[in-house]
Formats: structure tokens, sequence, C-alpha cells
């Protein structure tokens, strides 16, 4: 038997998934958890230490005859985390993550140097957020000036994932579009933005070399292969960023396809052939990590607002589902918006969670919950308004991500995006996403027939596939404005905040 291995590593769990490609089976699926520090002011951090410990702790749950069957390895990661070391490549820090939105005021910083947010996107095509690299990497030249006189190297959660396995320094086009200092239309770093960063040294020296799509980035290590247990001199794909990798593994590489994940953040993407910069900045101009790009919308709480309501109640999975299948469409007028963590679209880093329309009547356990993922999916909804208006086609949602393992979540989505949902048979998401490119370096393929042959390894499972009802779309359309009014009462307000002046 020959595999391909896939890493995915999450926030809440590092998964590794092993393929066989020549009997299209997926072998062994097998997670670790991970830990997440938090802490008031936005922070939320991880070690790269937990990263390595969860790689082993999932590899030592397979077999070791199916680890040596291993033919090639890719890398998925979580975005925009801000991994540091030092001369002997050793972490400084705990690495701020995704979701870390303590340098708010630095991306302000940032943008009121280079000439407002829209100067940043006309340089790079992405403003500078709360969730991007530039921000975090910002943040710690003012506040941590011991830490950053000693960085030495700047990577990304996925590159250094890649480092451990092969020794080697990389960045690929897709993670690095993430990280608010690389320009999506030159694909190269971005000079203006890095020197706005700091105008005493040229931060180049810090990055990584930028790797083309479909390359194989270093052999594994016999450090690393001893680590794992894996074979020795495997070819390491490039692999990408977790959302690249769930475009490969959703199949989303044409155009008209969505894909539409339903983890811890909510994202939402699209695939083209032309850079697709939004003036506005709310759809993410990203690269693709196949040579081209992926417009993406991304917010910050989606099954975090889910896991709050199933925690408030004391609701396992399956009484959740009850509850929210038994709940009208429309929650009975309780609208929720769901902004437990701060919200990156809108960019509200500061906002906070609210619930309206209660009374009396209404105020169940079930209205309350169903109305956690109304909100949730009308967040993503918002996104492909965005993505019309930029003249990009919608014809139907893939769906992946826990949220997706949901029968009622699923319905709602076709019901509030009004286009049909689809549910691929190898639903890891990322994780295949990363074991097909993998693949890729196996068989040689490149970007041209590399559309193909992720074809050939995906197929539906029409049984969890959902059509949208025409009365509930057009009842979920009233209540979609009412939520959107909501929206902008609760910038008013978190703007206000900001500026520390009344509403």
């Amino acid at each position: 038997m020959h595999t391909v291995l896939g890493i995915d590593l999450g926030t809440q769990s590092l998964k590794v998934v092993f393929y066989d490609y020549q009997r299209k089976q997926l072998v062994a699926n097998v997670s670790a958890p991970l830990q997440l520090r938090q802490a008031p002011g936005g922070v939320a951090e991880q070690e790269v230490s937990w990263w390595v410990d969860a790689l082993a702790q999932a590899l030592d749950a397979v077999d070791g005859d199916l680890k040596q069957s291993v033919r090639a390895v890719a890398v998925s990661g979580q975005q925009h985390g801000l991994v540091l070391l030092d001369q002997e490549c050793r972490s400084l820090r705990a690495v701020p993550l995704w979701c870390d939105t303590s340098s708010a005021t630095s991306c302000q910083l940032l943008h009121a140097q280079l000439g407002g947010k829209g100067q940043a996107i006309h340089l790079t095509g992405n403003p500078v957020l709360p969730g991007y690299t530039a921000g975090k990497l910002k943040h710690i030249q003012e506040f941590e000036g011991d830490v950053y006189r000693r960085i030495r190297h700047v990577l990304l959660p996925h590159d250094y994932l890649n480092f451990f396995l092969t020794g080697r320094m990389t960045m690929e086009y897709g993670d690095a579009s993430g990280t608010a200092f690389f320009d999506v239309r030159t694909r190269d770093w971005s000079k203006p933005l890095l020197h706005a960063l700091d105008r005493e040294r040229d931060l180049r020296a810090w990055l990584p070399p930028l790797v083309e799509p479909f390359s194989i980035v270093g052999t594994l290590t016999g450090k690393a292969a001893s680590f794992t247990g894996l074979p020795a001199g495997t070819p390491v794909a490039t692999g990408g960023g977790d959302n690249m990798m769930a475009a490969i593994g959703t199949g989303n590489l044409e155009p008209g396809c969505l894909t539409m994940s339903l983890g811890t953040s909510g994202t939402l993407f699209a695939y083209s052939d032309r850079p697709v910069v939004d003036p506005q900045g709310e759809i993410a101009a990203f690269c693709s990590s196949t040579g081209g790009w992926l417009p993406l919308l991304c917010t910050m709480n989606c099954t975090v607002s889910s896991e709050w309501g199933r925690n408030l109640f004391g609701y396992d999975i399956e009484r959740f589902e009850s509850a929210i299948g038994a709940a009208p469409p429309g929650s009975m007028g309780i609208i929720t918006l769901p902004f437990f963590n701060g919200e990156r679209t809108p960019n509200l880093p500061a906002a906070k969670a609210w619930m309206i329309g209660l009374d009396a009547v209404n105020g169940s356990p079930r209205n309350l919950l169903r109305s956690n993922v109304e909100g949730a999916t009308f967040a993503l909804r918002f996104g492909i308004d965005a993505l019309r208006r930029l003249s990009l086609e919608t014809r139907r949602i893939v769906l992946t991500g826990g949220g997706a393992q949901s029968p009622t979540w699923r319905q709602m989505v076709a019901d509030i995006c009004d286009l049909p949902v689809v549910m691929l048979d190898q639903d890891q998401g990322a994780a295949f996403g990363a074991a097909l490119l993998a693949l890729a370096a196996v068989e040689g393929i490149g970007q041209a027939d590399f559309p193909a042959m992720v074809k050939a390894h995906l197929s539906y499972d029409e049984s969890r596939c959902h059509q949208p009802d025409a009365d509930v779309v057009a009842l979920y359309s009233e209540v979609y404005q009412t939520y959107r009014r909501a929206v902008e009462h609760a910038r008013h307000f978190s703007l206000a905040d900001q500026v520390g002046t009344a509403p």
C-alpha cells in the first residue's frame, strides 16, 4: 500500500490523514487536541512546542507499517500566526494566532503611517487587520522591544512545521498573502508595507524564500523521521494555509464554486484566475496555493457561537441538534450578533455579542440556540453579497468544517444563502487538501493538470446535499435585512467605544 499524508494544524486540534491514493481510500484519520491560551485584551496564543507534541501524539496512534507507507507529506496550517525565531532558530515567545486581536491599535498605527486603510489596500490588496501577521509584528515591536531585537526569522504556523520536518524555511504565496505585507498582484513582498513596519531595517532579511506552487520544499530529515516514525527522505510538498488547502480538499479550483467552512472561525471563499481586490476591504484578496487567487471572507465566530450556546445550557451534540431543528426558522424574532471574540468582518475587534428581539414568549433554549447558529450563518451570507458585488460567480456551496456535520445547519445554509449545498464523501477539508497536494508531488502533477487530478479523487455524498426551500428563503431574506441593520448599530457602538466617546 502507498499513501500520502496530510497534516492539518488547526486552532483546537492537529489532524493527520493517511490517504491510499491507489484505492482512493482514507485509511487513517487521527487528531490530537491543542491548548489555546487566552487573556484579557484579545490575547490568543499557542506555543510551537504544543504543535510538535500534538503531531507526535497523533502519529503515535497510527500503525507503524502504515506510517512507513507514506510517499509524500504536505502541511496545512492556521493562517496569520506570527512565529518568531532567534539566531539559533529557537522560538522567542508564544505565537499570537489569527484570533488574537491585541494588535488592533498597532494596525491603526500602520494605516496612519501608510496614509490610510485605502493606501494599504492599494499597496498589497489587503488592509492591515488585527487578525493578520503585520499588525502582530508591529505590536511586538511597540511593546516587546527585547523580543523584537532578537528576531532573525519570521514564519507562519505551517511554515514552522515544514521547518521542523525538513530543516528548511520557506513560504508559499497563498499563506504569505495573509500576512498583509505581501502584494497579491505581484506575488512578492511589499517593500512599502515592510518599510512602514520598520524604517530602520529591511525586514525581508527575516522572511523565508518564497516558493512556487507544487514545489517540494525538502525531504524528511533523519531526526524528524525518528521523531515521527515516517520514512526518512520522504518529500514534503509546499502545503499552505488552511483555507488554501480546504479549497483543494473541496474541489474549489474553478469559478462558480464556493467553499464555506463552519469551523471555529467561519470562512467563505471562491476561486478566481485573476486578482480580486476589494476596495472596501471586506473580502480578503488572497492568492490560492495552486497558481490562482482565493477571494475570501472570514468571521471570527462560527462554531464559537454554537459551542457557547451548548455550554450555556449543558447540551450535548445530539440534544443541540434536536433543539435547533425544533425551533422555527427566524427563531421567533430573536437575532444574535455572535461577536464573542470581537469580529473581523466587519472589522470590530472590540465588539461584543448581542442578542435582540427577546420577549416573554420566544425566550426558549431552542430559539436562543437556533438564533446563535443563524447569526453565524448570516455573517457568512454577507460574504456572498460581497463576492457578487465584485462580479464573482456563485453557483453552489461546498460545506466543510465541524458545523457541517449538522443536517439542520446544512439546510439553514442553503435557505439563508439561497444556493444548493453539497457535501463530499471526503469531508476532511484542509487535511485532505494537503494530502492531495502531497499526491501531486508523488505523481509530478503541475498547475495545468491538478484540477483534473483532484476531481478524480472527490465524490459527493448525495444523502447530505440540500436544496433551498423557497418559502424559507423568503422568510430568511427579511430576517437577514434585520440582522444587517443590527450589525450597523453594533458597528456604531463598537467604534464609539474604540475612540472613547459616547455613541
